[in-house]
């Protein structure tokens, strides 16, 4: 577990800054008040090089080496919604563990996470921050994000944090009835969230596009 001063974080990293972001996320129509508390009290500093730690509330991606980045606060926030606005959900996939920050978030509002990274390197960083954060409710593996995590499907939710060209289809077939997808898809010029519910006891699916967003491309094959 971390100390408490790490966790709290001081200067740039404060409690004082995290106030101001959740302000931000407020005036931006984020609703969900257990995502605006959970995003709140999460350190995000320390899912980050110490280099940007002082950059870490603000509202924007930063990077976090191996060609991939932390999602801008809104973006965690509104996807993060969006996957709980049919109410509590049980299991939830992640595709990017990427630094661990949209898991550790979801391990907060939802029974159990399983999140999937290509990146050796990211995937051991964002298991000790989860150990070092007492997070018991999440698994993780290094595995190819466009596959899924079919032995521990179907899932409640899946959440995407890399945008493929067009939605994997071995991911709509992971979602539990009635379960929803919350997925970037695009290529590197223009992207759009995409939202797909499975209709229940059936193999449809209905989609629609919420906004206009910009994520790293969705890769096959690992890198360790």
């Amino acid at each position: 577990m971390m100390n408490s001063m790490e966790l709290a974080g001081v200067g740039m990293t404060s409690q004082r800054t995290r106030e101001r972001l959740i302000n931000r996320l407020t005036d931006q129509g984020i609703t969900h008040q257990g995502v605006l508390d959970v995003i709140r009290m999460t350190p995000r500093h320390i899912f980050l090089d110490e280099a940007l730690a002082h950059k870490a509330y603000e509202d924007t991606a930063l990077p976090i080496g191996y060609s991939q980045t932390l999602s801008q606060p809104y973006i965690v926030a509104r996807m993060t919604e969006i996957l709980l606005s049919l109410g509590p959900l049980d299991k939830v996939l992640e595709i990017g563990t990427g630094s661990g920050y949209q898991a550790t978030i979801l391990a907060q509002l939802v029974t159990q996470v399983h999140t999937v990274e290509r990146i050796e390197p990211l995937l051991l960083k964002a298991k000790q921050r989860f150990r070092k954060l007492g997070l018991n409710n999440i698994q993780a593996n290094l595995s190819d994000g466009s596959f899924g995590w079919k032995k521990q499907a179907p899932y409640n939710g899946i959440i995407a944090t890399a945008a493929p060209q067009s939605i994997p289809e071995s991911l709509l077939h992971q979602l539990a009835p009635n379960g929803i997808l919350v997925i970037p898809v695009g290529n590197g010029n223009e992207q759009t969230l995409s939202v797909v519910k499975r209709i229940a006891n059936t193999d449809e699916f209905d989609q629609k596009t919420i906004e206009k967003v910009k994520f790293v491309p969705l890769l096959s094959g690992l890198a360790r």
